[in-house]
């Protein structure tokens, strides 16, 4: 069973840029979609490989990297494994990309209501 590393408050460099190019990955960021559209129920690797048409062994591959990056975390339940978005991880990431907008001045960026997450 692999386990994500608990998220710092806030993400530096390097751990960001470990976080985006494991989203830069069309199949991978389906992934990630799927799992924060679950929310903290998370999906078993056999729902998630029929709702998104992967074959097994693509998809453990790309659960692998997302919680290699940290922005998703397994869970043991029984016999089965649960994995489920690593939403501190995505909200620091989105502060790390979004803090420094505009030199703290205001610049009319609106962040959508629902870019937060739970």
């Amino acid at each position: 069973m692999a386990e994500a590393k608990a998220p710092d408050a806030a993400l530096g460099e390097a751990a960001a840029v470990t976080a985006l190019a494991a989203l830069a990955q069309p199949v991978r960021l389906r992934v990630f979609r799927a799992l924060v559209g679950a929310g903290p129920g998370g999906l078993t690797p056999g729902t998630l490989a029929a709702t998104l048409g992967l074959a097994p062994s693509s998809l453990s591959f790309h659960l692998k990297e997302l919680v290699h990056a940290g922005l998703a975390q397994a869970e043991r339940q029984g016999r089965h494994l649960v994995y489920r978005p690593a939403v501190g991880r995505m909200n620091a990431l989105l502060a790390y990309l979004t803090d420094h907008c505009c030199h703290g001045e205001p610049c009319g960026l609106v962040v959508r209501p629902h870019a937060r997450c739970c």
